[in-house]
């Protein structure tokens, strides 16, 4: 099974929850624009050691996936509660 997923080992810890959210929305929009035909499009987001900018194009969607998943985990949604058998 793979390793947990730890939020304050991850490559986005320190950045705030706005600025994930603002990552995240930048990241989906992305997506939709590249799964729907468009230019290759750049993703930037502010982190506390400096920026990061990413330009993905259409064959880099799996990339893209990931990162807004990563991104999603960070920020605690669609996380899994643990499953408690009843007896």
């Amino acid at each position: 099974m793979g390793q947990l997923y730890n939020p304050d080992t991850s490559i986005l810890a320190g950045m705030s929850r706005d600025q994930l959210q603002a990552a995240l929305t930048s990241a989906q929009s992305a997506l939709m624009q590249l799964t729907t035909g468009s230019k290759p499009v750049s993703v930037s987001y502010a982190q506390g050691d400096g920026s990061r900018s990413v330009t993905y194009t259409s064959a880099s969607i799996p990339s893209l996936n990931a990162l807004i998943m990563q991104i999603q985990r960070q920020l605690g949604i669609g996380r899994r509660r643990a499953l408690r058998p009843f007896f």
